[in-house]
């Protein structure tokens, strides 16, 4: 959808009412509890501070004061991913506004229904370049699945009512609301609920029943199917449905690194992550099937390699509720638009159908499967600098926790060893800054998911680079008994950039140490900055602290915990797909590349 102003929610005739009259800022406060929020995370400042008073005073509506508006953002963000409801940020115009824009990004990637509400400068002082006036609008327009302009108080219930409606169905996502001060300053009836009319928003959800049968055919013929999992299956709440086709057919499941925990990972048929850091198994089977069922995701670059050589041999069937993402990148020989959990359960009952008392027989497919996963497990190698292993660290924190708790990384080695070496059973157990990639994601999403999520344990497992970025949220934790655990994997560098310019660019090591680490002058001192902000901090250097730490951890309740593991700088993600390649040539570990049949 694109910007406007509100004028698409007609305005309620100027006739007489028995509503009461309120100011727009109570509007929004009122607004916002009768859509069923309870928590709101945000900052006040000149424009947005009308909203702020009535705020005080409310019951329903829980105010979290941050410290920077990015932290708001991801604070919602954390707070939709972990519980599939609509996260709200606040910000003022201006700097407030444009520092939210790498949240709502971040959430437009990956789908993640936010709203977020900016004050904006008085109407007749726009476009005259006011103090702390920004186009944000204009601004988030290509990130925004819509951007509404408030400017008249009785325009502001049908603005967040439809903000709602358009962020949390058909593809989530954020949608911004910007309302100005007089809008927020004057009175007008609040009429609830409001009239909402969205001309063009009709998100399809059931899909054709022809490209549904085709789609069953597909699977009855196919020798080497494999069912490719994004994250439109966690958004889409299908992971039962998604468990009872996967059974029905007996095909093997790759869950992408948005999908983590949709498919069990103890489940038999689960061949792990694909990608560029994923799996052998999970890599080789995308590369030499003949059906790819996409569902729910999008055929990233990071998924698919060379996108020219991915899958060759593959017939495609495409399930996305967004038509726009059908065939944009892979041509689907079966396009299906709708709800991906109304799809599952027709395309499980056709099948079911197509194959009456028989059953397609894929047993070689599986007998070369299962060889691969005897000869490239996932595993690492001990350090030989003496230092701590970061994957023996994070897959102890999924060990000791276990897969009820919430895991959310920041992003870059870290986070792919969260992906690979924490077990995850349950959707919504592992958030993470997938499409956008953004450094900052963990501690503040960690944050929002321990307020969505109260009665579980959660982790933010972040990188020394990652973790300065975002770090003040810690006060914001400690202030709103907010406890949530962080366990900083500290190699004392940019660890992802450090892997690749030792990998492609001859060892040198341009801009990456961050001198956070062993044998550096540790500036920061972790240990020091997390008992300034009020947490339980701990540095642990030896393997035998490892567990202790993370116990110890678990049982702290009473305040946030800040663990300084510090880890070796010489550890790397593998496997690994170069960049700009075929599947073909996935690195089990530096230099080795596995061997496989053109043809099984």
């Amino acid at each position: 959808m694109t910007a406007d102003s509100v004028s698409a929610v007609p305005r309620p005739p100027s006739t007489k009412t028995t509503a009461p009259e309120i100011t727009g800022a109570e509007a929004v406060v009122r607004a916002l509890a009768l859509l069923g929020v309870t928590d709101v995370f945000g900052i006040p400042g000149g424009t947005i501070m009308p909203v702020y008073d009535p705020l005080l005073d409310d019951e329903a509506v829980r105010h979290i004061l941050v410290r920077h508006e990015q932290g708001a953002g991801h604070a919602a963000e954390g707070y939709a991913a972990a519980s599939g409801r609509v996260g709200v940020a606040i910000a003022t115009s201006g700097p407030g506004a444009t520092n939210l824009v790498t949240a709502i990004a971040d959430a437009y990637m990956d789908s993640v229904p936010l709203v977020a509400i900016t004050g904006q400068v008085f109407s007749h002082l726009m476009g005259t370049d006011a103090f702390q006036e920004a186009d944000i609008v204009g601004i988030t327009m290509p990130v925004t699945k819509h951007s509404f302009l408030v400017k008249h108080p009785e325009e502001i219930p049908g603005a967040l009512a439809a903000a709602f409606e358009i962020a949390s169905t058909g593809r989530p996502g954020p949608v911004l609301v910007d309302i100005t001060k007089d809008a927020q300053q004057l009175s007008a009836p609040f009429v609830w609920p409001p009239k909402v009319d969205l001309p063009g928003y009709r998100p399809v959800t059931k899909a054709h029943g022809k490209q549904i049968q085709a789609a069953a055919t597909l699977l009855t013929e196919a020798k080497k199917p494999v069912l490719y999992v994004g994250g439109g299956v966690v958004r889409g709440r299908a992971a039962a449905e998604l468990l009872a086709l996967a059974e029905s057919t007996g095909a093997p499941v790759v869950t992408t690194l948005m999908a983590r925990g949709v498919f069990p990972d103890s489940h038999q048929q689960h061949l792990g992550m694909p990608g560029m850091h994923g799996t052998v198994p999970a890599v080789l089977a995308l590369q030499e099937s003949d059906l790819i069922v996409a569902l729910g995701a999008r055929f990233d670059d990071r998924v698919t390699g060379k996108s020219a050589d991915f899958a060759p041999h593959a017939k495609v069937v495409h399930v996305d509720i967004d038509p726009a993402e059908i065939s944009k990148i892979r041509n689907a020989d079966v396009p299906i638009v709708g709800d991906v959990r109304d799809v599952l359960v027709d395309l499980d009952a056709a099948y079911r159908g197509a194959i009456g008392d028989g059953k397609p027989d894929i047993s070689d497919w599986w007998s070369y499967l299962d060889g691969l996963r005897d000869e490239f497990p996932l595993g690492f190698s001990p350090t030989e600098d003496g230092l701590l292993a970061p994957q023996h660290v994070i897959q102890r924190i999924g060990e000791l926790t276990g897969p009820e708790g919430i895991y959310a990384a920041g992003v870059g080695q870290h986070q792919m060893w969260a992906a690979q070496f924490i077990k995850y059973e349950r959707p919504n157990a592992w958030l993470n800054s997938g499409g956008a990639g953004t450094m900052g994601y963990s501690v503040p999403a960690a944050m929002g998911a321990k307020v969505a999520e109260p009665d579980r344990v959660v982790w933010s497992i972040d990188g020394d680079g990652c973790f300065q970025m975002t770090n003040q949220e810690l006060a914001t934790c400690a202030i709103n008994n907010i406890p949530i655990k962080v366990a900083i994997i500290n190699n004392s560098s940019l660890g992802m950039v450090r892997q690749w310019q030792t990998l492609f660019y001859d060892g040198r090591h341009s801009n990456t140490d961050l001198n956070t680490g062993h044998g550096t002058a540790r500036i920061p001192d972790f240990v020091k900055l997390a008992e300034a902000y009020g947490c339980l901090a701990i540095r642990v250097e030896k393997e035998d602290e490892v567990d202790a730490a993370i116990q110890l951890a678990l049982e702290t309740n009473d305040r946030p915990v800040v663990i300084d593991f510090v880890v070796s700088a010489d550890a790397m993600v593998w496997p690994m797909v170069p960049q700009g390649v075929s599947n073909s040539y996935v690195q089990y570990a530096r230099d080795h590349a596995p061997t496989f049949d053109e043809e099984i």
